[in-house]
C-alpha cells in the first residue's frame, strides 16, 4: 500500500506542476488521475505531511477543496 501511495503522490506532484494551474480542485484530480479516490486522499497527506502541498479546505464539500504546489 505504501508504494501505491508514493506512485499517487508523484502522479498528483506531475499533474498540478504539468497543468500549470495555481490550486486545482479535488474533483478534478479524482476525474483525472487512474486511482480511487481513497488512495487519492492519502496520497495528497502524504503529500501535505512533507510540504510539497496546500490544501485549502474553506470549501463545504470535499470534492470542492482544493490542492496546489507548494513553490518555496
Amino acid at each position: 500500500m505504501i508504494t501505491r501511495i508514493g506512485i499517487t503522490a508523484g502522479e498528483i506532484w506531475h499533474y498540478l506542476d504539468e497543468h500549470g494551474k495555481v490550486k486545482v480542485k479535488l474533483s478534478e484530480l479524482f476525474a483525472n488521475l487512474a486511482a480511487d479516490d481513497y488512495l487519492i486522499l492519502m496520497s495528497i497527506g502524504w503529500l501535505a505531511r512533507e510540504g510539497h502541498v496546500i490544501m485549502d479546505d474553506d470549501m463545504d464539500h470535499i470534492h470542492d477543496f482544493e490542492v496546489s504546489l507548494r513553490r518555496d
